[in-house]
């Protein structure tokens, strides 16, 4: 009886012990997660914060290579077939287990309507239990690279969906909400505690989880903060431990303070711009009566009109790098021989007007987020100003990615800007998302100008099929070659990483720049 009450008591002092050490951690950032589903959006922010209440079934690690999460193993038994075998034990917040029941149906919702994630599965032909912790995953044609495909496609609880009627994803492009909007019931490391949008979200560790928590963060409070200068001035006074992305301008002020320090490195983002090349009359346009970015010229005559390093100087303060690719260092596939971009010349890009019949330029509405890459508006002000020298007017519409996003995803653009970190870390996913001719069934889902050559998008599924790296290679070489022949889209950089901390926060950047809370800790 004594020894049972020495337990009990050891137990005590162990359960306080660990709640003196439980810390919450406070994180900014300058925009919001649009929504809680997971399947929503596909965005980094979005799927970022999502990713620490949801998982995929093959995660990522430190280093970002390929890891277990909700899959233990996973081996091809065809050409076709992925056999994944899940993790048993894996409870969902609300208690109830996860099985292969809830793989089939998180593949089906995904790939339905609404949701934004149908290019990461636009191949997979079918998703088959085979027993409760055992799925086979059968691809249309041979898909060498299908785990790396899956990084990003969190599994939901079918049950949960079900009795709240969010078996189909939140469509943003319609304003179309639903209970995982604004509600969470995932297996990840942390619980949804509270959600309202663009103020707080705040998140709570999950006592059950089946993993290893690194960090000793109990409480996560994610706040946006839209304001550059009042998010700086919030992590200097302490009021918050991490914010992201740091103001290019006030990096070295950061590093030179007491309490705070400057988290950089390389970012696999690519911004760029598009442009509509199917309507016969843009939406937002002098021009009538025919659509001016179906001419190649006109194209190539935007390209040689931005001052892409005077926008790395005086824009970016030599936080970017400049690309002729939409892709960057650190994705299979770049080539370094292949990143030339056409050089800067106003007057190569006059006369290029001239030819294509705009002598004087025309005037266009250029679509831009405000708070969501780094000095995103800026970059537009920029490239704006750089348009005007060659006589094309353009009216900048620059707002908060809450409303910006649905109304380029419904394709109400004529002129956009957007950046893209491929998922799978393969110059596969951006070719399929960004750059093939947009289909039913997710292809091309971010070509939002629907560029197409059809020779190009028969290339990409050839890639996605050839399991000779070499030959892969070569086809990848040849696909970006032909997008850049046709100036497809105006490639313009790869963002660096900044993140602002405290100097007493521990934590691990990713150059896909997601921010997994179970590796934050924090010393009080």
């Amino acid at each position: 009886m004594q020894l049972k009450k020495r337990t009990i008591a050891a137990a005590a002092i162990l359960a306080l012990a660990a709640a003196a050490q439980a810390q919450t951690v406070r994180v900014a950032n300058q925009g919001d997660s649009l929504s809680m589903d997971p399947h929503s959006l596909n965005e980094s922010l979005q799927l970022s914060v999502t990713g620490n209440v949801y998982e995929p079934l093959v995660g990522r690690a430190k280093d970002l290579s390929l890891a277990p999460a909700l899959a233990t193993s996973w081996k091809q038994t065809s050409p076709t077939v992925w056999r994944f075998e899940l993790r048993k034990g894996v409870l969902f917040h609300d208690g109830t287990p996860f099985t292969a029941d809830d793989v089939v149906f998180s593949f089906q919702r995904a790939a339905g309507e609404g949701s934004d994630l149908k290019s990461n599965i636009n191949d997979v032909k079918e998703v088959r239990k085979v027993n409760d912790h055992t799925v086979d995953i059968e691809t249309k044609t041979p898909f060498p690279i299908l785990p790396n495909q899956l990084t990003t496609l969190y599994m939901l609880s079918k049950k949960w969906c079900e009795q709240n009627q969010a078996t189909r994803p939140v469509d943003r492009r319609k304003g179309i909400e639903n209970a995982a909007s604004f509600r969470a019931n995932g297996t990840g490391p942390y619980r949804l505690r509270e959600r309202q949008p663009n103020v707080r979200t705040t998140f709570i560790r999950n006592g059950n989880y089946w993993g290893t928590i690194d960090g000793n963060a109990q409480e996560v409070i994610f706040t946006p903060i839209g304001n550059d200068a009042t998010r700086v001035a919030a992590l200097l006074s302490g009021e918050i431990d991490v914010m992201e992305p740091v103001p290019v301008q006030d990096i070295d002020r950061i590093n030179a303070s007491a309490g705070a320090k400057v988290l950089a490195g390389p970012e696999l983002r690519t911004i760029f711009l598009g442009m509509d090349q199917k309507r016969d009359e843009l939406l937002y346009s002098s021009v009538k009566g025919k659509n001016p970015f179906k001419d190649k010229r006109v194209r190539q005559a935007f390209y040689q009109a931005i001052d892409i390093d005077g926008i790395q100087k005086t824009v970016m303060r030599g936080a970017s790098k400049p690309t002729g690719l939409m892709i960057g260092p650190g994705v299979h596939g770049f080539s370094e021989a292949a990143n030339k971009r056409l050089p800067y010349d106003p007057e190569a890009s006059k006369k290029l007007l001239a030819e294509a019949g705009y002598p004087s330029g025309f005037e266009v509405t250029m679509n831009c987020p405000n708070d969501r890459y780094v000095n995103d508006a800026r970059i537009c002000q920029a490239v704006a100003a750089n348009l005007s020298r060659v006589g094309v007017k353009i009216n900048l519409a620059a707002e908060t990615k809450g409303t910006y996003f649905p109304k380029i995803l419904r394709r109400d653009t004529s002129f956009y800007l957007l950046g893209w970190t491929p998922s799978t870390y393969d110059a596969h996913d951006a070719l399929n998302a960004l750059m093939a001719c947009p289909d039913d069934a997710g292809a091309g889902q971010f070509n939002l100008g629907a560029y197409c050559n059809p020779a190009q998008t028969k290339l990409i599924k050839q890639i996605q099929a050839e399991t000779d790296k070499g030959k892969r290679d070569a086809m990848i070489a040849e696909a970006m070659k032909l997008h850049s022949d046709d100036i497809g889209h105006l490639p313009l950089h790869q963002q660096a990483l900044a993140w602002g901390t405290s100097k007493k926060v521990d934590i691990v950047q990713r150059a896909d720049n997601y921010m997994p809370f179970k590796w934050i800790s924090i010393k009080k």
